[in-house]
């Protein structure tokens, strides 16, 4: 029997801002008369969704801003109601939604601890038994009898995300809470999930924009969509799915070699960067493997000795990947003022399938110097008829590894070369 049965779920919304108490009366007038007062449209945030989820289970939800992610999650943990359809959960359900929301900010730490752990479902017991545990794991014994009003907004997410995790339950709900607070305790969180999901077998659903910590966590993905379920099935099926959208839709609101974002000194500026093919026509599409070639124009507003240019290439969401620099007979120039062209050609380009953007940088020599330096410029694809993100050879990371395997079966195992020496000799009788 599944754990979560959704079935035909709609969910509307009256559209625009609350009338005044003037208008409501003018509206109950009009009708009272035999008039029409004006409608509002409706907004569909949910529309005819159906699933089904399965005890254990690890679910994450993705889709663009208002596809409908954190309303169906509200649906699912009762915090509203649906328009038309049913939601059916059979087990307790911890929500991760609006993590400290219930925080009262003349409480101390502890007295909030006890509120919301009693609004998640937790008896004074239950929280007495695991108030050491919670207090430790939010790095908050020095403050916990402080009030939370002079607490940090990172402060206040830690100690809200320890108290939500530390309910036992059969569902767990989390809704973009994972990166909260500083590095390590991000690293902490990342842990205590997949301790939940990995060992303890929990059901679990999880709402990000994080498509690669999805990818990490969850063994199935619904994309929505416009209030409607796109896709449903497998994780890296389904993120390569969103991937692909969001690659097109990246290309096409780029400003194609603008440098709109550029650190400079004035000395220099790109006017223009581009991949190009063999005929010099610009593209944004480029084959995995394949020769590629840059082409970028630059001009000097003074005479530059001894320039270094840099490209670099990294992922829409600023991964640096890899970069190139000018060799040492490039360097050796004097760059009169003007404009200059440059192109760079690489043999066999080494990023798998994917959407990225590159980056440039000038540098000047004695001494030396930044003069100029943009990123997120020329935004290209990278393209396969033979690889997909979601293929074997794609997954976990942005090149492919080149390497030579062997094999041998061995008949028995090695034996310790100290085992093979003389046993002593018997003492003689």
């Amino acid at each position: 029997m599944p754990i979560i049965e959704v079935e035909h779920l709609t969910k509307e919304y009256r559209l625009g801002a609350l009338q005044s108490l003037k208008q409501t009366m003018l509206n109950a007038g009009a009708r009272l008369i035999g008039r029409a007062a004006p409608e509002r449209p409706l907004f569909k945030a949910l529309d005819d969704v159906s699933f089904t989820i399965e005890q254990g289970e690890v679910v994450g939800i993705i889709g663009h801003n208002g596809a409908g992610k954190s309303t169906l999650l509200k649906m699912l943990a009762r915090i509203s109601t649906p328009t038309r359809g049913s939601v059916k959960v059979n087990g307790r359900i911890a929500p991760l939604i609006e993590v400290g929301a219930g925080f009262v900010p003349d409480f101390t730490g502890r007295e909030n601890v006890y509120l919301n752990g009693a609004i998640l479902g937790m008896s004074k017991r239950e929280i007495d038994r695991k108030f050491d545990e919670i207090v430790d794991f939010a790095e908050m014994a020095e403050f916990i009898d402080t009030p939370v009003k002079r607490y940090s907004s990172g402060m206040q997410v830690k100690l809200a995300f320890s108290v939500a995790t530390s309910v036992e339950s059969e569902i767990l709900i989390v809704d973009e809470v994972l990166a909260v607070g500083d590095l390590a305790f991000q690293r902490k969180c990342f842990d205590r999930m997949e301790n939940l999901i990995k060992r303890q077998g929990r059901t679990v659903l999880i709402v990000s924009h994080n498509i690669r910590q999805i990818e990490r966590m969850c063994n199935r993905v619904l994309l929505l969509d416009h209030g409607t379920i796109k896709v449903d099935g497998n994780a890296k099926l389904v993120c390569n799915v969103f991937f692909e959208q969001s690659d097109v839709t990246i290309i096409a609101q780029q400003d194609k070699g603008k440098a709109s974002n550029a650190l400079t000194t004035g000395e220099a500026d790109l006017l223009d960067l581009n991949f190009t093919d063999p005929t010099g026509q610009t593209i944004d599409t480029i084959e995995y493997n394949a020769p590629a070639n840059i082409r970028f124009k630059i001009r000097a507003h003074r005479e530059i000795r001894n320039p270094i240019f840099f490209i670099g290439f990294h992922t829409t969401d600023f991964i640096y990947l890899t970069a190139s620099i000018t060799p040492g007979s490039l360097r050796k120039k004097t760059l009169s003022e003007g404009t200059h062209e440059f192109s760079m050609r690489i043999d066999n380009f080494p990023l798998l399938p994917g959407a990225y953007a590159t980056r440039l940088s000038i540098d000047v020599e004695e001494p030396i110097k930044n003069i100029f330096y943009a990123d997120n410029l020329c935004h290209f694809r990278v393209t396969s008829s033979n690889l997909q993100r979601s293929s074997p050879e794609c997954q976990g990371g942005f090149f492919s590894l080149e390497a030579h395997w062997s094999h041998q079966h061995l008949l028995q195992e090695p034996v310790d070369a100290r085992h093979l020496q003389s046993p002593l000799p018997l003492p003689q009788t």
